[in-house]
Protein backbone atom coordinates (compact mmCIF):
# COMPACT_ATOMS: atom_id res chain seq x y z
CA UNK A 1 0.00 0.00 0.00
CA UNK A 2 1.51 3.33 -0.60
CA UNK A 3 2.55 6.17 1.93
CA UNK A 4 -0.01 9.36 2.58
CA UNK A 5 0.05 10.97 5.19
CA UNK A 6 -3.81 11.40 5.57
CA UNK A 7 -4.39 8.17 6.08
CA UNK A 8 -3.88 5.07 8.29
CA UNK A 9 -4.93 2.00 9.10
CA UNK A 10 -6.63 0.90 12.60
CA UNK A 11 -6.61 -2.98 13.37
CA UNK A 12 -9.99 -3.86 15.40
CA UNK A 13 -11.33 -6.64 16.97
CA UNK A 14 -15.23 -7.03 16.70
CA UNK A 15 -17.82 -8.24 18.93
CA UNK A 16 -20.96 -8.17 17.31
CA UNK A 17 -24.88 -8.93 18.99
CA UNK A 18 -23.21 -6.91 22.29
CA UNK A 19 -25.51 -5.38 24.57
CA UNK A 20 -24.54 -1.72 23.29
CA UNK A 21 -21.85 0.07 21.04
CA UNK A 22 -18.25 0.54 23.30
CA UNK A 23 -14.78 0.46 22.86
CA UNK A 24 -13.65 -1.43 24.84
CA UNK A 25 -9.73 -1.05 24.49
CA UNK A 26 -6.52 -2.73 22.93
CA UNK A 27 -6.61 -6.14 22.80
CA UNK A 28 -3.62 -8.51 21.18
CA UNK A 29 -2.46 -4.95 19.54
CA UNK A 30 -6.19 -4.32 18.09
CA UNK A 31 -8.75 -1.99 18.90
CA UNK A 32 -11.33 -3.96 20.89
CA UNK A 33 -15.00 -2.50 19.79
CA UNK A 34 -17.96 -4.29 20.67
CA UNK A 35 -21.16 -3.44 18.59
CA UNK A 36 -25.09 -4.20 19.39
CA UNK A 37 -25.77 -5.03 15.36
CA UNK A 38 -25.67 -8.49 13.67
CA UNK A 39 -23.02 -9.54 11.69
CA UNK A 40 -24.73 -9.74 8.43
CA UNK A 41 -24.72 -7.57 5.34
CA UNK A 42 -22.40 -5.49 6.47
CA UNK A 43 -24.44 -4.06 9.88
CA UNK A 44 -21.85 -4.58 12.30
CA UNK A 45 -19.04 -3.23 9.79
CA UNK A 46 -20.99 -0.09 9.54
CA UNK A 47 -21.71 0.22 13.08
CA UNK A 48 -18.18 -0.17 13.77
CA UNK A 49 -17.36 2.61 11.66
CA UNK A 50 -19.74 4.87 13.02
CA UNK A 51 -18.65 4.25 16.48
CA UNK A 52 -14.89 5.14 15.89
CA UNK A 53 -15.85 8.07 13.68
CA UNK A 54 -18.23 8.91 16.78
CA UNK A 55 -15.73 8.90 19.49
CA UNK A 56 -12.67 10.62 17.25
CA UNK A 57 -14.84 13.90 16.94
CA UNK A 58 -13.46 14.93 14.05
CA UNK A 59 -15.28 15.96 10.94
CA UNK A 60 -14.99 15.28 7.57
CA UNK A 61 -13.26 11.52 8.10
CA UNK A 62 -14.01 8.72 5.61
CA UNK A 63 -13.90 4.75 7.35
CA UNK A 64 -14.04 1.74 5.46
CA UNK A 65 -13.18 -1.91 6.71
CA UNK A 66 -10.35 -2.87 3.95
CA UNK A 67 -9.54 -6.36 5.30
CA UNK A 68 -11.44 -8.73 7.70
CA UNK A 69 -15.28 -8.06 5.93
CA UNK A 70 -16.36 -11.59 7.15
CA UNK A 71 -14.22 -12.11 9.90
CA UNK A 72 -13.82 -10.23 13.51
CA UNK A 73 -10.34 -9.34 13.25
CA UNK A 74 -10.69 -6.21 10.64
CA UNK A 75 -8.49 -3.44 9.22
CA UNK A 76 -10.46 -0.18 9.47
CA UNK A 77 -8.79 2.48 6.56
CA UNK A 78 -9.48 5.99 8.05
CA UNK A 79 -9.02 8.52 5.08
CA UNK A 80 -8.73 12.09 6.59
CA UNK A 81 -6.17 11.51 9.41
CA UNK A 82 -2.36 10.02 9.93
CA UNK A 83 -1.57 7.95 12.09
CA UNK A 84 0.34 10.28 14.66
CA UNK A 85 -2.86 12.20 14.79
CA UNK A 86 -4.69 9.28 15.38
CA UNK A 87 -2.81 8.12 18.45
CA UNK A 88 -3.61 11.37 19.93
CA UNK A 89 -7.08 11.39 18.91
CA UNK A 90 -7.65 8.61 20.85
CA UNK A 91 -5.06 9.49 24.09
CA UNK A 92 -7.57 12.85 24.22
CA UNK A 93 -11.12 11.13 24.19
CA UNK A 94 -10.13 8.29 26.70
CA UNK A 95 -7.08 7.87 28.13
CA UNK A 96 -7.52 4.15 29.47
CA UNK A 97 -7.43 3.51 24.81
CA UNK A 98 -4.30 5.26 24.74
CA UNK A 99 -1.46 3.43 26.13
CA UNK A 100 1.03 4.42 23.25
CA UNK A 101 3.36 1.46 23.64
CA UNK A 102 0.16 -0.41 22.22
CA UNK A 103 -0.31 0.51 19.30
CA UNK A 104 1.00 -1.00 17.10
CA UNK A 105 -1.88 -1.71 15.41
CA UNK A 106 -2.17 1.86 13.59
CA UNK A 107 0.00 2.16 10.05
CA UNK A 108 0.22 4.82 7.83
CA UNK A 109 -1.44 3.70 4.89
Amino acid sequence: MTRNSESCELNVRVIPNASRDEIVGWHDGALKVKVNAQPESGKANKAVCALIKEKLKVSGLRLAVCRGHFVPIKVIRIDGLNSSAMKLMIVKNDKRYGRLERENSLHEG
